[in-house]
């Protein structure tokens, strides 16, 4: 027997938490009858169906990034008839992108069906680093750049984790900076910086950890390497 949850990661829906989100909306079927309960178990003989489509663990587990350009969704379809990510995937298999980018960023974001992976990529105890290049308004005073450091208090009263935050350049206008944070609010770089006074101009993520986006395009994908793969799996 395995939960509902990690079966439905197995097959490609989502990491487990994005799958308890389908089931609590309704999403999932067993046997024919809807499920809500999120500690159902289920096991090889029973049919498992996501909005009526059965479904059934992948054979094979891949591994793709994308340079994700701004102006398209971080979901696989869209009620609101927007572009998504899904329209630049270019595979048979069923995968799903492994954390978000905002409607406005850009950058690296990866797509799996491995529901495991997706799992401890996505999950806040294991603190990820994840590396922005920022375009901000203005020249960020050095104060600003110390809190950043040390964490911000949001709007909503959260206080964000410490971050590695670098000036890369800058003059009276604009200021680049380079920035390592190591949780996933949402939005959660353009939050920090409107707190502070400043609007993001430009944003793009170039890392997850040591794997780097690199020299991809926008708009272009390619496969995992082996190397990185393993490096992924020990993070």
């Amino acid at each position: 027997m395995m939960r509902l949850n990690k079966y439905l990661a197995s097959c490609g829906i989502a990491s487990r938490r994005g799958c308890d989100e389908l089931i609590k909306q309704g999403k999932i079927s067993v046997n024919g009858k809807k499920v809500v309960d999120l500690a159902t178990q289920v096991n090889d003989d029973d049919a498992v169906f996501y909005n009526g489509q059965l479904v059934q663990p992948a054979q094979k587990n891949i591994y793709i990034m994308l340079h994700k350009p701004k102006g398209y969704v971080t979901t696989m379809s869209d009620d609101l008839g927007r572009k998504t990510v899904a329209d630049l995937i270019d595979t048979k298999e069923r995968v799903f992108p492994i954390g978000r980018l905002d409607y406005e960023s850009e950058g690296l974001l990866l797509f799996t069906n491995d529901g495991e992976l997706a799992n401890k990529l996505t999950h806040p105890k294991h603190e990820i680093g994840k590396t922005y290049v920022c375009r901000i308004s203005g020249k960020i005073k050095p104060q600003d750049v110390k809190a950043i450091r040390n964490g911000v208090v949001l709007e909503d009263g959260h206080k964000t984790k410490p971050a590695l935050a670098k000036v890369v350049a800058g003059n009276e206008h604009t200021t680049r900076i380079e920035l390592t944070i190591f949780e996933g609010k949402n939005r959660e770089i353009r939050r920090i910086f409107a707190t502070l006074g400043y609007e993001v101009e430009f944003l793009k993520r170039v890392a997850i950890g040591q794997l780097r986006l690199g020299r991809l395009e926008r708009g272009k994908t390619r496969s995992l390497t082996i190397p990185e793969i393993n490096y992924l799996k020990t993070l």
